[in-house]
């Protein structure tokens, strides 16, 4: 019986659901994590009479088909990249983005990846470096006697050193924007790296037109509901269920065969 295999082909779609639920679940306190959703399509059908042969008469095509679905696969596991809310910290180093746009990093290898993940340090040269290490770019360099730090919306960066009252710029943070943000293939440690279906970046300056305006001391929060998760968690396992009574069903009624 092909039911069978259809049944088995819905817990394995529902299995990987709860994995990214799951996977969901646990980044709900991680900075500017972006939830997923898991897309499914059906599979092919398997066409006993197809819509619009001609009846047993031959004269008239019959209105309706028969097509009998092989079950479901997975087509993507999609990134929503939808703006978190920002909490306050009152650290200096901490940037949050309101709007489109990302942080461009350099990563081991010297490639440029993509954050959203403000919670900027200082390494022991004075440069502005992810939690992780990895520099911020443009580069930005803090003095050894600076006493204060500003960053603006406009992602200028300003100190005062010593004992001067006068600010000196530092430089000035810019962002990336993609075409398509979900295209974007996301790494370990809050990074994301360009892809074909991304499209490439297109750098600007915080506060032009379509690029998000900068924040200092404050963090995006993950864009996880709790509420959401739970209730799609629910369903998950509830179609899980239902899919292995389908499977029940079919064994038992191999039974009978097999009695009979």
């Amino acid at each position: 019986m092909r039911a069978l295999a259809i049944a088995a082909t819905g817990m394995n779609a529902q299995q990987l659901n709860v994995e990214v639920i799951a996977n969901n679940i646990a980044n709900i306190n991680t900075t500017a994590f972006k939830r997923a959703r898991a897309e499914f399509t059906d599979l092919l059908y398997q066409a006993e009479r197809p819509a619009g042969a001609p009846n047993r008469g031959g004269q008239e095509p019959v209105p309706e088909g028969v097509h009998v679905g092989l079950g479901v696969r997975t087509a993507a596991i999609r990134n929503l990249h939808i703006q978190g809310a920002l909490t306050s910290t009152g650290n200096k180093l901490d940037l949050a983005l309101n709007g489109r746009g990302w942080f461009q990093i350099e990563g081991a290898n010297g490639e440029t990846l993509y954050t959203r993940a403000g919670a900027f340090n200082k390494n022991a040269d004075g440069q502005i470096v992810t939690i992780d290490g990895n520099l911020l770019q443009p580069e930005i360099t803090i003095p050894q006697d600076t006493t204060e730090i500003i960053v603006n919306e406009t992602g200028e960066v300003f100190a005062r050193t010593g004992t001067s009252t006068a600010l000196t710029s530092l430089g000035q943070i810019t962002l990336a924007n993609f075409a398509n943000d979900a295209g974007l293939e996301p790494l370990a440690g809050n990074l994301y790296r360009e892809t074909p279906a991304s499209g490439s970046p297109v750098t600007g300056v915080p506060g032009d037109p379509s690029f998000a305006t900068v924040h200092q001391g404050y963090l995006e929060l993950s864009n996880v509901d709790p509420v959401k998760e739970i209730t799609e968690l629910i369903t998950a396992q509830r179609s899980y269920e239902m899919s292995s009574k389908v499977i029940q069903a079919v064994d038992e009624m191999y039974s009978t065969i097999s009695r009979g």
